[in-house]
């Protein structure tokens, strides 16, 4: 990620509370003011609640989506700077054509990034004559850039750069930065789980005082998923994991503020719960909060208007009812093939038939527990069927193994009479 030598010359406001808030904001830069009186720190916090001096109050207005008052706040201003961020607000081909080459060259190397963020420049500049918190919002850019084009390596090679120019300037960008980084680790799955775990971590550290609005929470939701998916059933991870996602309830997100993230958490808390080994005590009780996080997901999740994921957390439901240790087995198990039915309601044969031919293992299996081996020994030869049309080796060998042991049941049952009576 190629820069090139910093002049210095016309951005006097340093550090830019660049890259932290949403939306145009993200782009804006801060005229110089007499006195700022701690405002820009609180501004580099991501604290749009700070009072600000007048000459700021278009960055202000801009962070809050109010973008033509922020306008009409710079429409009397009449500077280099004022004009880029005129530009940011109302970008278009012929205002940069007309704007780039009247602008020092620091201003015009972050144009040359606005412009190709809004499509307007087909091509990042090659030389970046910028340094900290300028240079970090522009080698992210390019690592954007990066994987458009498919170019997972360079586009970290990116992030990293980026990160480490923000790092002393700007740490709430360095850790918005170092998010994306551990999101890219994530998404290529594997051993890159550790890399992005280790990135999110530190991303919380730098994030420290951080006043956006659940931004630390999306963070520990991130670490969450990204310690619950490297696991591999390993107790101390999976603890971990639902201590991050209890830590994001905590930092906001709830039922009435944020529905569907709060129902996602409650979904993973439950996953995170049931895939814990079983070496405890306490093991029992969180299977139970295990049911009590699924069935929170389902206050959220409805059949019409989330099929899927209520598809998803009713399967997870209904698997943890099978297993939960209880008293009234025989409830839970009725109750799993009554969830598994409703389930069959979504996820159908015609629409995913590898899918549906897990509903109906599973939902076997309650029967089988229940005795009632008839049902169970149709549905499995259907689930076997369509296991084997569709090359799903694995589960057909569990459904006709599956069927070997209702088998075997059933003539234990039959025999049993003949043993008692001799």
């Amino acid at each position: 990620c190629k820069r090139g030598k910093t002049t210095g010359q016309m951005i006097e406001v340093r550090p830019q509370p660049i890259g932290i808030f949403p939306s145009s904001a993200a782009y804006l830069l801060l005229p110089k003011v007499d006195d700022d009186r701690g405002v820009l720190e609180g501004l580099l916090e991501g604290d749009l609640d700070v009072p600000v001096p007048e000459p700021w109050q278009f960055f202000v207005r801009a962070a809050r989506g109010e973008i033509k008052i922020a306008i009409e706040l710079l429409s009397d201003a009449d500077s280099p700077l004022a004009a880029y961020n005129r530009f940011v607000l109302e970008p278009g081909s012929a205002e940069f054509r007309s704007l780039h080459p009247r602008l020092p060259v620091e201003l015009a190397a972050l144009l040359d990034v606005v412009a190709y963020s809004h499509g307007i420049a087909d091509r990042l500049p090659r030389d970046l004559p910028l340094d900290g918190e300028l240079l970090a919002f522009a080698l992210a850019s390019r690592a954007a850039e990066a994987m458009e084009n498919q170019d997972n390596q360079r586009a970290q090679c990116c992030l990293t750069d980026a990160v480490e120019a923000a790092r002393a300037a700007s740490p709430l960008l360095a850790s918005i930065l170092l998010a994306q980084k551990a999101d890219l680790a994530f998404s290529m799955g594997g051993s890159s789980y550790a890399l992005a775990t280790m990135h999110y971590r530190e991303a919380i550290r730098l994030a420290g005082p951080c006043k956006l609005s659940t931004f630390v929470a999306s963070l520990h939701t991130r670490l969450g998923m990204a310690l619950q998916s490297s696991a591999n059933g390993q107790r101390a991870a999976l603890l971990e994991a639902v201590r991050a996602y209890q830590t994001a309830l905590q930092d906001g997100i709830t039922q009435q503020s944020h529905p569907d993230w709060f129902a996602q958490l409650q979904n993973n808390l439950g996953l995170a719960y049931l895939s814990m080994p079983a070496t405890e005590t306490s093991d029992q009780l969180r299977m139970g909060i295990a049911i009590q996080s699924f069935r929170h997901a389902l206050g959220i999740y409805t059949i019409e208007d989330h099929p899927d994921m209520w598809a998803t957390v009713s399967m997870n439901l209904a698997n943890a009812l099978q297993h939960v240790p209880t008293s009234h087995p025989e409830d839970n198990l009725i109750g799993a093939v009554e969830i598994y039915e409703d389930v069959l309601r979504v996820r159908t044969r015609e629409k995913d038939p590898v899918a549906y031919a897990t509903v109906l293992l599973n939902q076997a299996n309650a029967l089988a527990h229940l005795g009632i081996f008839k049902p169970a020994i149709e549905k499995l030869s259907e689930a076997y069927k369509l296991f084997h049309w569709y090359d799903q080796s694995a589960e057909a060998e569990s459904a006709r193994d599956l069927v070997d042991q209702i088998n075997q049941r059933m003539n234990q049952h039959a025999a049993s009479p003949q043993v008692s009576a001799n």
